[in-house]
């Protein structure tokens, strides 16, 4: 008699039957070749350049000490991820990392170029200080080219640095925490309890470094060590007045099953016929944290999983989910609400070219979830539409949430597939408003290149170009995404904004910000016409208004808006729109 499937198995198994579906009947096609981005020159600083609905403002070009000009695509330089602090943009680099002074977006000046080899080079900054992940072998204490050449050594660091920034221009080394599978990421955390302390969850993804080389490391299966540094991420507490004092203070337990088996989750291997073969869930790649929520999205290789990090110190998981599409579990996105769930799947590595006219839509693309009562139900996919060559690595990467009211958007680099910017308000139908992208860095040879993120910040989309600098891209009014609505995200302001940390987005009580929910309701027919001009018109002349005149004509407004509710067929963006117009009669 065979074996009685766990409920684990038969949600596993549901999981993976509603991806097919939505994939057979969704994405059977494949990328279009007629797309402008299809077929564009190649080259490095005068590759061919396709934009529709964004527009470049300008280009930091990769300064000398972060580059290898006889290499364009050499590993050991290769420009990773952002992180913004004030006037000042913070890119890291398998070579150390890099400080633009964003004063003037149209001439960003290096501050700061730190060499410190050891990759990946993601950086996040919290006040003064800036943290960096290092994970290479090649990693050293004392951040010296060369390498480590013995095989156990007390020079060699892998994982987080942490460096005071007082002075921008001169970061310090205050102190290094060491970990066994180095830091391939990390995650900033604040603790709700105490604004003076801020956890690290580092997510290790290469080799268990020696134990004689730093206590305690196993690379053991859990079968033969129980205390394996497989199976789990590692959290730093850095107290803020003092943070020398940096230090693990846990190594939670984040795949085990409810029998606490510590290798509870995907097990490896494909899902069958047809299907992708998917990593085993031995770690995570990135995870986004939403403190305001107190949740987490985990992209950890053959999961997504959803932690409850309401106490920092102790995640626990309260969901997870497997999919026949995905390769590798890279990164997450939440909506601003909450409600949705995005995960990457990096297929190939991001080394390799997954944007093929041949390359199915479901692979290597965002799987896109709704998330209620701790379940995530999968709801649509969403991949870059347009063939990339033979020779662009392209696959889903980085990105995060524009913030336009009443709409989930988000921007996202796709390596040398470029920017793309996509609305998934409706998980189901997820379409692209806007892209950037350059022609290969060559027509003949695959460099590793393109857009390791795109990050809308205070009214920009920048995006980490690895190969060849920082590009700044502005949105332009177009049918998809109007003037107001552009404006309306503007006015979301955020003076820190760091990778895996996100933010609630809040708007202020602004004229432009009912209209972009009127505009809204006017393009998707949530009002019939006619009303539509009543309200903008009503909303002219409150605008036009001044003292209690005004006031008197947001009021009537406000009520009459109360009783659209009730007859539109798009009442939540009335509702919305209703209390946008009632603040503004106060």
């Amino acid at each position: 008699m065979p074996p009685v499937p766990s409920c684990r198995a038969l949600r596993a198994a549901a999981v993976a039957l509603s991806a097919l579906l939505i994939a057979s009947r969704a994405l059977a096609q494949g990328a279009s070749t007629t797309d402008p981005r299809a077929t564009l020159k190649p080259g490095w600083k005068d590759a061919g350049e396709a934009a529709w609905n964004l527009r470049l403002v300008s280009t930091a070009w990769k300064p000398d000490g972060m580059n290898d000009a006889t290499n364009l695509g050499n590993f050991s330089f290769m420009n990773s991820d952002l992180a913004f602090s004030g006037k000042h943009v913070f890119q890291g680099n398998f070579n150390g990392f890099q400080i633009w002074d964003a004063s003037d977006l149209r001439n960003l000046k290096l501050t700061t170029l730190y060499s410190c080899p050891g990759g990946q080079g993601d950086v996040s900054v919290w006040g003064n200080l800036l943290f960096m992940s290092v994970e290479e072998l090649r990693g050293r204490v004392d951040c010296a080219s060369g390498g480590v050449k013995d095989t156990v050594s007390a020079e060699r660091f892998r994982g987080v640095r942490i460096f005071d920034i007082t002075d921008i221009e001169h970061p310090k080394v205050i102190t290094q925490v060491q970990t066994c599978r180095g830091s391939h990421t990390h995650t900033l955390v604040e603790d709700p309890a105490d604004k003076g302390i801020v956890y690290i969850y580092v997510q290790g993804t290469s080799i268990v470094r020696s134990p004689n080389e730093l206590a305690a490391c196993s690379g053991a299966a859990p079968d033969k060590d129980p205390n394996t540094a497989l199976f789990r991420i590692e959290i730093i507490r850095v107290p803020l007045a003092n943070p020398a004092e940096a230090r693990i203070v846990n190594a939670p337990r984040i795949f085990a099953d409810s029998a606490g088996v510590i290798a509870g989750l995907w097990k490896g291997g494909t899902h069958g016929a047809g299907t992708q073969e998917s990593s085993p869930t031995d770690q995570c790649h990135d995870i986004t944290a939403y403190p305001v929520l107190g949740l987490a999205a985990g992209a950890c290789s053959g999961n997504g999983i959803i932690l409850d990090i309401t106490d920092p110190v102790n995640p626990r998981r309260l969901a997870e989910v497997v999919d026949p599409n995905f390769a590798y579990w890279h990164s997450a996105n939440f909506s601003n609400d909450g409600s949705k769930v995005l995960f990457t799947d990096e297929w190939g590595g991001g080394m390799a070219p997954r944007c093929r006219a041949s390359d199915k839509l479901t692979w290597g693309a965002n799987a896109i979830f709704t998330l209620a009562d701790r379940r995530m139900t999968l709801a649509g996919y969403y991949k870059l539409p347009a063939a990339q060559t033979r020779t662009e690595n392209c696959v889903a990467h980085n990105g995060a949430i524009i913030p336009v009211p009443g709409r989930d958007i988000m921007a996202q680099g796709w390596y040398q597939g470029g920017v793309s910017v996509f609305d998934f308000t409706d998980p189901a139908h997820a379409q692209e408003i806007a892209y950037f992208d350059r022609g290969p860095l060559s027509a003949d040879t695959l460099h590793l290149g393109g857009s390791w993120s795109a990050y809308w910040h205070n009214g920009y989309i920048w995006s980490s170009e690895i190969g060849r600098g920082l590009d700044i891209l502005e949105l332009t009014p177009s049918d998809q995404l109007s003037a107001n609505e552009i404006t309306a995200a503007r006015l979301v302001q955020h003076d820190v904004n760091n990778p895996q940390t996100q933010m609630r987005n809040t708007w202020p009580a602004h004229p432009v910000v009912a209209r972009a929910y009127l505009d809204q309701l006017v393009r998707y027919g949530g009002l019939l016409p006619a009303r539509s001009r009543e309200i903008g018109a009503a909303m002219d002349a409150a605008e036009a208004a001044t003292g209690p005149a005004r006031t008197a004509a947001y009021e009537k407004l406000a009520k009459a808006l109360a009783g659209d509710i009730k007859t539109a067929s798009d009442p939540v963006r009335v509702k919305a729109l209703a209390a946008v117009v009632g603040e503004l009669a106060k």
